[in-house]
């Protein structure tokens, strides 16, 4: 996007949206699990290709706990049923026979949930009070030598159950995946009534009894069926999410898992690549340095993002040309009132004043690089930049510099904020193509240095975080209740850390997605 701005009015804007897209994965608060074309048992040897890492602690999951009830809902709902046949001979009445069809839940209520994190394993969770009202329809029959009965009736089954899973995660074709076979259901009532008979005689009674019996049976298969097809849908839906969110244009961030998440007593950690992908190429982390012991378990949601998953980020939105920034017109002549130590040179005062267009154009001449340390982030680039003067096509001034950088990062109030403090800035190459004498001299040289650290750099920090919040709340950040997000530069990695409630609108789109 391309800052064009002619008489003072911004129309178009080039500037890097995926410059801190690792900020993206930052404001998103939910563990997201991707594709991976391997998985590595042991999640020790998979920290060196690990790019990024999610650590959702116990608090956290107890915030995501309180809306379970809802995904379960969304199982019992989505159950389809099977008919049902049987047979059975029973003293004194004979061969009774049965079907029942179209088989439907109504009047469904969830009392709590609760869940248990155990270590190594996998997660413990409980749901109690789950009461409903099964309806349908009912052929049956009985006979004997003494009596001989051929109905059907519509039917209800009143339950009440309470709801054990045991959720595995694991690594499986190719992403994490959730095994809940491990599902049982108590229940505290079944009870089976033929429409308008609530009180059915002994007989009706004597045969319902094993037809409810065959009822828990079908009800628990199905159940079980669907949390195990809900689960496995959640996984997708929070790796499509997180893979949108991570992706940008012709930049894309494989996020596909390098081990099985860990479970501990206190907290869920997942283990991502944090590959750039642009133009049918891939990054490529075999030597990443991370360590669990470089999180702490304090806050709710903790990211850790290697400098390896920044630079191919900053390389690719180089290639692709989002370091670009034009300005023109009246919101260049304004900046260029920055009261600077340095004299303004005759010819940009005669480009700014009585030239009909200034314009100014701004690129990124190199691949920038970064590095973090306790310190910050420090990043080098070049820059180089044209000031056009009127319609011509050949600029009044063309010039190179070289820039280092100290930068630090911070959210609040749902915008991003940049923050820059220069520590070099070199004017490489600067000329005059329509003067005779084309090089500058010091003095020219020093004016431009200075406006460079005190218009430019400021003016493209400001850019780029309008930008980059405008990219972020796009992606949907500002529906996220984010609490006291922190980043933290540590030696060649940032962590991020933050609370969080409950993300309602995921929860929406998810049910949307599950119920079509």
């Amino acid at each position: 996007m391309s800052t064009n701005s002619h008489r003072g009015e911004v129309s178009k804007s080039k500037m890097p949206q995926d410059v801190f897209s690792p900020l993206l994965i930052l404001l998103l608060s939910l563990t997201v699990f991707g594709a991976s074309h391997a998985c590595l048992q042991d999640p020790a040897s998979a920290y060196r290709f690990t790019g990024a890492v999610c650590r959702l602690t116990y608090p956290a999951a107890l915030v995501l706990n309180e809306k379970t009830t809802k995904v379960i809902e969304a199982a019992f709902q989505h159950a389809r049923y099977p008919s049902m046949k049987g047979e059975k001979s029973l003293r004194f009445i004979g061969r009774v026979m049965y079907g029942l069809d179209n088989l439907e839940i109504h009047n469904l209520s969830i009392g709590r949930s609760a869940f248990q994190l155990r270590p190594g394993e996998g997660i413990a969770l409980e749901i109690s009070n789950v009461s409903a009202v099964f309806r349908g329809n009912i052929q049956y029959g009985y006979g004997s030598w003494l009596v001989s009965v051929a109905q059907s009736t519509d039917f209800e089954i009143e339950s009440q159950i309470d709801l054990g899973i045991n959720p595995r995660l694991y690594c499986g074709e190719g992403k994490v995946a959730a095994d809940t076979s491990d599902c049982y259901l108590n229940f505290h009532k079944l009870r089976l009534h033929l429409q308008g008979d609530k009180e059915p005689n002994w007989l009706k009674k004597l045969f319902t009894d094993f037809i409810t019996f065959t009822v828990k049976l079908v009800i628990k298969g199905q159940i079980c069926k669907e949390i195990n097809k809900v689960a496995n849908i959640l996984a997708d839906f929070i790796q499509d999410t997180a893979e949108q969110f991570l992706s940008d244009g012709d930049i894309s961030v494989d996020i596909g898992v390098t081990a099985a998440p860990v479970i501990t007593a206190n907290y869920i950690e997942s283990y991502h690549k944090g590959l750039t992908n642009y133009n049918n190429a891939s990054a490529v982390i075999n030597d990443s340095a991370f360590h669990p012991r470089q999180l702490t378990e304090n806050m709710m949601l903790y990211f850790w993002v290697s400098d390896q998953v920044f630079n191919p980020m900053l390389t690719a939105a180089h290639q692709d040309g989002r370091f670009q920034l034009y300005i023109s017109g009246a919101e260049l002549t304004e900046l260029f009132k920055t009261n600077l130590s340095s004299a303004m040179p005759e010819f940009i005062r005669k480009c700014l004043l009585e030239s009909g267009s200034p314009e100014l154009r701004v690129w990124s001449s190199s691949v920038p690089f970064l590095n973090t340390s306790t310190l910050g982030t420090t990043v080098w680039g070049k820059a180089s930049g044209q000031l056009h003067c009127g319609s011509q096509g050949t600029p009044t001034l063309s010039f190179q510099t070289g820039v280092a950088m100290d930068i630090t990062v911070s959210y609040a109030d749902k915008k991003l904020f940049l923050h820059g403090n220069p520590s070099e800035i070199f004017v490489l190459q600067a000329e005059l193509p329509f003067q005779h004498q084309p090089l500058l001299d010091e003095a020219q040289l020093e004016f431009i240095r200075e406006a460079v650290e005190k218009i430019g750099i400021p003016k493209v920090l400001s850019v780029l975080e309008i930008e980059l919040t405008r990219l972020l709340d796009k992606q949907g950040t500002n529906l996220f209740d984010i609490i006291n997000p922190e980043v933290l530069p540590r030696d060649g990695f940032v962590g991020i850390q933050m609370d969080f409630g409950f993300p309602h609108h995921l929860l929406v789109e998810f049910l949307k997605k599950t119920l079509q």
